[in-house]
């Protein structure tokens, strides 16, 4: 189906890379003393570090946010000329729809078209554990994605639902053909669903016509007794083929901002040989199984996956900070970004 988009400001279609709160998942609202690497109390400390390493925009949370504090935000990122992506819950229930409007009301005044959303706060495999779980989520989230429409149809945002190890590929597609919303689309992730036993450039293809925005990042893998390791790594380390990626985003949306999440923690364990996995997924084939297998076992990491939980807490903000410096680097040197 063609999803029209709203008009962008010119500054966004030759932004540099943006960056998603989750890359300073050590450094946003930190408790931890550090003078090299403050934490980060709101939004606008976010936006003017990133302005300051060169990011064109951001994607933050707007949860909490007064009518004033949008306000600072708009004028404090006009002033930068940055963009903003706001990220954000839909409504639980017809209850919740008030605090949802609010909030998408506050990210719009601030300057924020596009909002980021999940269906779910866990990883499929993890949170449920039988195919009735699955369904009730699929249920609710459709639920939800339906009282949120009529808010955005009023504020004229675009809400997009992230692939976040939750659904697979097709299953979104569906719920969104069947939603039939043009103000509801994807934020797509270029890593997520291998977690998932899918195949990152098929992910890619089946959700690229529906991309309001994206969480850029390369993955590396590992083997491991029960499965598989995934973890995000610098750009240019990983497996994934990004430029063939973000020019099918482009082909699909030329105005979609390309949002960094470079996630710096340990590897995430995907156990993909234990019957438990299993029990949440249906119709996924064995030859799904043996094509992520040896997808893992052909691009097996230069080295050990990157992990952090050994590190002193400033050792960690300190590998977070070069971490997304070096992503940065790659996507103005080899991604065609400015």
């Amino acid at each position: 189906m063609a999803i029209p988009f709203l008009k962008v400001p010119d500054f966004l279609k030759e932004a540099r890379m943006g960056i998603v709160v989750h890359s300073y998942g050590s450094r946003w609202n930190s408790k931890i003393e550090s003078k090299k690497y403050p934490g980060f109390q709101n939004a606008i400390d976010l936006l003017e570090h990133c302005h300051s390493i060169g990011a064109g925009g951001i994607q933050v949370v707007v949860k909490g946010w007064t009518a004033d504090f949008a306000k600072k935000m708009r004028d404090r990122r006009e002033k930068l000329g940055l963009y903003l992506e706001g990220s954000i819950a839909v409504p639980a229930n017809k209850e919740d729809v008030p605090r949802f409007e609010a909030e998408v009301t506050h990210a719009r005044e601030a300057g924020a078209v596009i909002l980021r959303t999940v269906a779910s706060s866990g990883r499929r495999y993890e949170v449920f554990h039988s195919p009735e779980e699955v369904s009730e989520f699929k249920r609710k989230a459709m639920e939800s994605l339906q009282l949120a429409v009529p808010v955005l149809e009023k504020q004229k945002a675009k809400l997009a639902v992230e692939n976040h190890k939750d659904w697979r590929a097709d299953e979104l597609a569906h719920a969104l053909k069947q939603l039939g919303s043009e103000w509801v689309g994807v934020t797509l992730d270029f890593g997520n669903s291998i977690s998932l036993i899918e195949d990152p450039m098929a992910v890619v293809e089946t959700l690229v016509p529906y991309v309001f925005s994206t969480h850029v990042k390369d993955m590396g893998v590992e083997e491991y007794a029960d499965g598989f390791l995934l973890s995000e790594v610098p750009l240019g380390k990983g497996m994934l083929d990004l430029k063939k990626i973000m020019a099918l985003c482009r082909k699909h949306n030329p105005d979609v901002a390309f949002n960094l999440e470079m996630i710096t923690r340990d590897p995430l364990e995907i156990p993909c040989l234990k019957s438990d996995y299993w029990r949440v997924f249906e119709g996924v084939s064995g030859s799904e199984l043996a094509r992520t297998i040896r997808l893992v076992k052909e691009n097996k990491y230069e080295s050990a996956l990157p992990r952090v939980s050994h590190l002193s807490p400033e050792e960690r903000l300190a590998i977070e900070e070069e971490n997304v410096i070096q992503c940065l680097k790659y996507s103005q040197k080899n991604l065609g970004l400015l």
